[in-house]
């Protein structure tokens, strides 16, 4: 670890989740791929905050002066809160609190974003490497628990991130079995955002919609499982991607969802002109990354009437960095140096 000297300039750098919150310290000399220090914590055993982070740097004692965290919601006029958790978060207070000189809020997914032009060879897995242009365009799309969509502009000298909540517009379906999933989903919700069938939580909808218009028998072992599982979407999709005798119900669920995606993320790309590239985040990408390199991802993302060519010459990329908000909140610290 560093010792605490005058010279050095540290950021503090988190991701704050409902479950577990990642902090880092950084510095410009080493950069934000090398963290001077790092640790995890539970976040529900601290009441908020600003507790949580002064347990941190009093253990590392280190000169923080500046700190950015990705949230796991919505940032609004400088305030947040956590899904799953009672933290109420403002910049100014939390500046005041911890004794720094600036606090930033920023959505996850676009804490995530801002690591995308910093993110190495190994943080990804390329599905079509298309033609990008310089500075173009950078879009993300991020399938986890919800379904996250940001994208970044290139301003002369850096890329800079901008959030959506694109993946609560209008869920469009693209054929005649996406329509009835539609029409189904209309009657259980009302409004079918495309967060009902591209998300961890749209998995298990999709499942139910193949159920009932009875397109293959559900396992009995399955039926037991569910029964005991609080979330059925890991059970679906371990049951989808076994090699030797695969769920056809499960994998049938998988396959709509990789077309789903692979259509909204074409949208998402025309939408912000990503001629830099499209990458997909979040956690469900990586976990199912066999699916994502067959033919089906790509020819939903392609499938554009006249503008099929034109994301044909858009990369996509997978990201496979687990804590590419962390590594984001980070290179927004570092730029404001």
């Amino acid at each position: 670890m560093e010792t605490m000297t005058s010279a050095a300039q540290y950021y503090l750098a988190g991701d704050l989740g409902g479950t577990k919150t990642n902090l880092a310290i950084f510095s410009p000399a080493r950069g934000p791929h090398l963290p001077v220090v790092e640790a995890t914590f539970a976040s529900g055993a601290y009441p908020n905050l600003t507790s949580l982070v002064q347990q941190f740097l009093e253990q590392v004692k280190l000169p923080v002066q500046h700190a950015c965290f990705g949230v796991a919601g919505p940032v609004v006029g400088g305030g947040a809160t956590i899904t799953n958790l009672p933290w109420q978060l403002e910049e100014g207070a939390l500046a005041q609190e911890l004794g720094l000189v600036t606090v930033t809020l920023l959505n996850d997914l676009v804490a995530g974003a801002y690591a995308i032009p910093n993110l190495a060879l190994t943080d990804l897995h390329t599905l079509a490497p298309g033609a990008p242009t310089p500075n173009g365009a950078l879009a993300v799309i991020a399938p986890g628990t919800g379904l996250g969509e940001a994208f970044l502009l290139h301003d002369g000298a850096r890329y800079r991130a901008y959030p959506s909540e694109g993946g609560h517009a209008d869920f469009a379906p693209g054929n005649d079995f996406e329509a009835g999933l539609l029409h189904y989903l209309r009657g259980a919700f009302g409004h079918v955002s495309w967060e009902r069938v591209c998300s961890g939580k749209g998995i298990p909808n999709i499942y139910e919609y193949l159920k009932v218009i009875d397109f293959a028998e559900e396992p009995a072992w399955l039926t037991a499982a569910f029964a005991n599982a609080a979330d059925p979407t890991p059970l679906i999709v371990t049951a989808a991607l076994q090699h030797e005798k695969p769920c056809m119900l499960c994998r049938a669920t998988l396959n709509t969802f990789v077309s789903i995606l692979g259509a909204e993320a074409g949208n998402l790309a025309l939408k912000v002109l990503a001629t830099g590239g499209l990458y997909l985040g979040g956690g469900i990408p990586p976990r199912i990354l066999p699916l994502l390199q067959g033919e089906q991802f790509m020819q939903a993302f392609l499938h554009k009437g006249r503008f099929t060519e034109l994301l044909g010459r858009v990369p996509v990329h997978v990201i496979l960095n687990p804590k590419a908000a962390l590594l984001g909140a980070a290179c927004y610290g570092l730029a404001l140096e």
